[in-house]
C-alpha cells in the first residue's frame, strides 16, 4: 500500500496500491517542472512506477532523470518520437515527418526516430511511440472544423461542406504519403536492426486531427505491408474516440482488426472533441469508455496519457475504475 500526497495541496489524498505495470505520460506535468528529477518524483508520488518520456523532455532533464532510471527509482516503458525534444517544428508532432518528399528531411526524420529507438533500449524501454505524418493543408482545416463542431454541429451544412472539402484532398494524397511513410519506416527498421536495437517496437498512433495519418485502414495496410517488421499500432483512445465524432473511421469496428498488431495504449477519454482527461471519472459516463477495455487489455504497453487538468484524486479514481473493470473481464 502506498501513501499518496497531493503535490498541489500538500495534503494526504487516500492510501493506494500501486499502479503495477501501468506508465504514466510526462505530458501531464511537463509545465510544472524544469527537471527531470522533479518531473518524475511527482509521478513517483501518484504511485507509477513506470513512465513514458514525451517529446517534450529536454536533454537537460535527461541529465536528472538517468540517474534515477540507473538507481532503478523509476522504470521507462517507452518515449514518444521526436525524443529528446527537438525544436525544429519540421520534426515535432504535427508534421509531414516520414511523408517528407524531399529526402533530405525525410533522411533526418528517419535518423531521429531511429535515435528515440536508442534511447529506449538504453532506459529499459519496450517501444517508441510514433506520429507517422500528415496530408498538409494549406489552412488549419482541423481547427476550422472543431470550431464548426462545437458551434453549429456536425450535422450542419457548414460542417458538411467543410468535411467533403477535407476528405477530396485526404482521399486524393493520403496514398501517396502512406507509400512514403511505409518506405521510411522500413529504413527505420533496417537501420535499428543494424544497431542491434531488436527490442524496440515502432507504434504507429491514432492521431488527433483528421487529415493526420493514419487513419486505421491506413494503419492496418502499412503494418500488412511491413509484416514481420517491428511495427504496429500504437491506439490512442482519446484521439480515436475524437477521429470517430468527427466522422473519419469508426473507432470501434475498426479496432477489431488491429487487435493482434497493438504494440501500446494510451489511455484518456475525450469530453466532446476535447482529450486527455481521465477516463469515466472527468465525463461522468461510467460506460461509454468500456468500448476500448480490449485493446486495453491486449496492448503490451498501457500508459496514461493525461492533460495538467486532471486532479491527483481523479486519476486515482480512473485508475481504479478502470483496472476494476479489466479485472472483471479477466485481464488482471
Amino acid at each position: 500500500m502506498l501513501l499518496v500526497y497531493s503535490c498541489r495541496t500538500g495534503k494526504e489524498n487516500t492510501v493506494l496500491k500501486d499502479k503495477g505495470a501501468f506508465s504514466f505520460s510526462t505530458c501531464w506535468n511537463m509545465k510544472r517542472h524544469t527537471t527531470g528529477e522533479g518531473l518524475l518524483q511527482e509521478i513517483r508520488g501518484l504511485g507509477f512506477r513506470r513512465v513514458e518520456l514525451n517529446y517534450n523532455v529536454t536533454e537537460e532533464m535527461l541529465l536528472t532523470i538517468e540517474p534515477m532510471i540507473e538507481r532503478g527509482e523509476i522504470g521507462i516503458s517507452s518515449v514518444h518520437n521526436t525524443f529528446p525534444h527537438i525544436s525544429d517544428p519540421d520534426y515535432g508532432t504535427d508534421s509531414v515527418l516520414l511523408g517528407f518528399e524531399d529526402k533530405e528531411k525525410r533522411q533526418r526524420a528517419i535518423g531521429l526516430l531511429v535515435r528515440s529507438a536508442e534511447y529506449a533500449q538504453r532506459y529499459g524501454g519496450e517501444a517508441v511511440v510514433v506520429h507517422p505524418g500528415e496530408v498538409p493543408f494549406p489552412n488549419d482545416i482541423a481547427k476550422e472544423l472543431e470550431q464548426l463542431y462545437s458551434v453549429e454541429g456536425k450535422d450542419s451544412s457548414a460542417y458538411r461542406s467543410k468535411w467533403a472539402e477535407l476528405l477530396e484532398r485526404r482521399e486524393a494524397y493520403s496514398a501517396g504519403y502512406v507509400r512514403t511513410i511505409t518506405e521510411s519506416l522500413y529504413e527505420v527498421c533496417d537501420k535499428a536492426a543494424s544497431k542491434g536495437l531488436g527490442g524496440i517496437r515502432f507504434g504507429i498512433e491514432t492521431r488527433s486531427r483528421p487529415q493526420q495519418i493514419p487513419t486505421l485502414a491506413e494503419a492496418k495496410r502499412m503494418i500488412r505491408a511491413l509484416k514481420g517488421a517491428p511495427v504496429g499500432i500504437w491506439y490512442d483512445t482519446g484521439h480515436a474516440i475524437m477521429m470517430d465524432r468527427m466522422g473519419l473511421y469508426d473507432s470501434v469496428k475498426e479496432m477489431d482488426g488491429l487487435m493482434n498488431d497493438i504494440v501500446g495504449v494510451h489511455i484518456h477519454e475525450t469530453i466532446g472533441l476535447s482529450d486527455h482527461w481521465c477516463p469515466y471519472v472527468n465525463s461522468g459516463d461510467m460506460h461509454f469508455y468500456d468500448a476500448y477495455l480490449p485493446m486495453i487489455e491486449r496492448a503490451q504497453v498501457k500508459v496514461y496519457e493525461l492533460k495538467a487538468a486532471c486532479l491527483p484524486e481523479d486519476i486515482h479514481e480512473s485508475h481504479r475504475l478502470l483496472t476494476a473493470k479489466l479485472a472483471v473481464r479477466g485481464a488482471l
